[in-house]
């Protein structure tokens, strides 16, 4: 799970982490090979299980940890480590592509194709492709307006609590709060009766994905 760090500043671990982060920056930020790899074994895993999550394609996913890592490379020295975690500030750019890739998708493609894109990835994801239950519920979630579907995709299958989805996506706590409502309404309304049943289920098998 993403951690953002808050609380009292006079906190040990907290300042110890702080530190961490500001000196990887500041290493990737030279140039420092070794750095770059720490950073990328770091933040990879969770930079493409949101990808993943958020886009339901592999190769997308892929193209967008490439892409991320490049903007992190870019844009390293505007990194403060007193804001945010190096994870959560990262996982905040992997999202904003996401973000932009799903808006571009949803110019070219009709909605009720998405769930149907091509996924290579052998997960669990192909499993579950004949089960009508798990596609409803797929097919409800891509629906969802974008920021809708990250807030819900990050604090439901990401595992991150409110505060953390805000300092990803860039908002306030109560905008998260928000978003989740209306998802979950929207939700609501497809599913019906069966929408408790058939997101426990989803999450419950989709949840340990990374």
């Amino acid at each position: 799970m993403l951690r953002v760090i808050s609380g009292s500043p006079a906190d040990g671990p907290q300042q110890d982490a702080r530190a961490g982060d500001r000196a990887l920056a500041l290493a990737v930020s030279r140039g420092e090979r070794a750095a770059i790899a720490a950073l990328t074994r770091r933040c990879l895993p969770v930079v493409y299980s949101v990808a993943r999550r958020l886009l339901q394609d592999a190769g997308e996913a892929e193209d967008i940890a490439q892409e991320t890592f490049v903007k992190v490379w870019r844009a390293i020295d505007r990194f403060d480590a007193d804001r945010a975690r190096l994870e959560t500030w990262v996982a905040r750019i992997a999202t904003n592509a996401c973000l932009d890739k799903l808006r571009k998708r949803r110019e070219e493609t009709m909605e009720e194709n998405a769930p149907e894109r091509a996924d290579a990835a052998p997960r669990a994801d192909d499993l579950m492709a004949a089960d009508a239950s798990a596609r409803r519920v797929r097919a409800a979630i891509a629906a969802l307006p974008e920021r809708q579907r990250a807030a819900l995709e990050l604090c439901s299958f990401q595992d991150c609590t409110n505060i953390e989805a805000a300092e990803i996506l860039g908002v306030s706590i109560e905008a998260v709060e928000s978003l989740l409502a209306r998802a979950r309404r929207k939700l609501k309304t497809e599913l019906l009766s069966e929408r408790d049943d058939l997101i426990d289920g989803f999450a419950g098998v989709h949840g340990g994905e990374t």
